[in-house]
């Protein structure tokens, strides 16, 4: 690797500064690539001591810098954040900082300057407190990329999956749901496996919408009239997809040994499955962007923050899988 990846501050009051620390800490035993972190450094250094892991810093001006203290001291772009942070209670003023962290970040991949970049976890309700115009970091980002289609893929070494309605109510998932949206999440997932994982001819498995895919209309129709024909539509474009599938045997070892990425069209049929089979090892990955995203698949975790309990291995996957990506890309 040429570049480091970059880590973004995410949340201050949540547990991203943590899994920050830990990960450095046990970067040589876990074979983690370099990475930076784009945060406070006063605060990183606070929470250092206090959760007694003694994790020296390197406050560093570029990217450039790291690569040669990162086996020695974790490498800080230091950004100072206007209000102190208090573990577990999150401040809408520093929520700018916060967006500027991400921000930076997609700069340095986009000029190169960083292999990929991996998000800490943000606070969203802090973000729309100030602001903030968009769902969350896949919107936010896609915007950064200047408007591109994306999709969520969360993977672990046992399944990826990739919901094609995301952050909303799930009545507002049904009557957004339609036949484009269900084929443009194909297309970028089979593309996505092709490029950024290695899989000669990716195989989509797609859930249906209703219990036993609709049992041939006796459960709603909108199996057959949005689902099949997306899958149709998969299968004309070359694309080994199959269903729709019945939700509640697509995820047994047996069947899941018959595809690469389910397509699922909600958030909770996509998350549920993952998250049982690996709750700690599950990375969030960002289709269709211009560079590579990657980010631990949890959330703030506002009771531990600050603690020293908070487990790093999901940003730790994160890592490896960006850094993965970006060398099969480079």
């Amino acid at each position: 690797m040429v570049a480091p990846l970059a880590v973004t501050m995410g949340e201050p009051a949540g547990i991203g500064g943590d899994i920050a620390l830990a990960a450095w800490s046990r970067a040589r035993e876990a074979g983690l690539p370099p990475f930076l972190v784009i945060d406070d450094a006063d605060r990183l250094a606070a929470l250092a001591q206090r959760v007694a892991i003694g994790v020296p810093l390197a406050r560093v001006d570029g990217p450039e810098a790291a690569l040669g203290v990162f086996a020695s001291a974790l490498p800080v772009l230091h950004r100072p954040l206007p209000r102190r942070v208090e573990s577990g209670r999150p401040d809408a003023a520093n929520a700018g900082a916060v967006i500027a962290s991400i921000e930076e970040a997609v700069a340095l991949a986009r000029a190169g300057r960083v292999a990929a970049i991996v998000t800490n976890p943000i606070h969203k309700k802090t973000l729309y407190d100030s602001g903030f115009a968009y769902p969350g970091h896949t919107e936010f980002l896609a915007a950064l990329a200047g408007g591109v289609r994306v999709a969520m893929m969360l993977a672990c070494d046992a399944l990826r999956v990739v919901p094609v309605t995301v952050h909303v109510a799930l009545r507002q998932a049904i009557a957004i749901l339609d036949t484009e949206r269900v084929v443009a999440c194909g297309r970028l997932a089979a593309a996505s496996l092709a490029r950024d994982f290695g899989v000669a001819q990716p195989r989509l498995a797609v859930a249906g919408l209703n219990p036993h895919a609709g049992e041939d209309g006796a459960m709603g129709d909108e199996d057959a009239r949005i689902v099949a024909p997306a899958v149709a539509a998969l299968r004309a474009a070359g694309i080994a997809a199959k269903g729709p599938l019945a939700p509640d045997t697509m995820f047994h070892a047996a069947a899941r040994a018959t595809y690469d990425a389910a397509l699922c069209m909600y958030h909770d049929q996509a998350l549920i499955p993952l998250k049982t089979l690996d709750f700690e090892g599950g990375v969030n990955y960002t289709l269709g962007l211009p560079f590579v995203r990657t980010s631990p698949d949890h959330g703030t975790a506002f009771d531990v923050a600050g603690t020293g309990r908070a487990r790093p291995q999901s940003l730790m996957a994160a890592l490896r899988l960006a850094a993965d990506i970006a060398a099969r890309r480079g």
